[in-house]
């Protein structure tokens, strides 16, 4: 099976780390054919980092995961942190495939929504 976790800094303000929970529930409506197993995690700061999400999506029977930074810059968290954490993961679950997909400000997409949110204010 096939899971997708959605990793975002982690706040220490509840409800930001809230919102990204919401997001990951709002995102199993929509892509739940993709991805059988969806969850979120975080960086720091907050419940359910990056090992503890991993762990949580092989223990819901994914056999490969893609983490998804979502991130708007290739900073340093998404250029080192969260690649030398899944890598230091991986060992951990040798049977199953990790990959990281881009960041989500690296997307081709990022435009249209850029354009579509600031015309929502006309």
């Amino acid at each position: 099976m096939k899971a997708l976790l959605l990793i975002a800094h982690g706040s220490r303000r509840k409800q930001s780390n809230d919102e990204v929970v919401i997001l990951a529930d709002r995102l199993k409506l929509n892509c739940s054919e993709q991805y059988e197993i969806i969850h979120a995690g975080f960086l720091e700061l907050a419940e359910m980092l990056i090992p503890d999400g991993i762990k949580k999506c092989v223990d819901d029977g994914a056999t490969s995961i893609v983490v998804l930074p979502y991130f708007l810059n290739s900073g340093r968290h998404v250029i080192e942190d969260i690649p030398n954490i899944v890598n230091e993961t991986k060992p951990h679950y040798p049977n199953i495939n990790i990959k990281i997909a881009p960041h989500l400000g690296a997307s081709n997409l990022m435009m249209e929504l850029l354009i579509t949110t600031a015309n929502a204010t006309q």
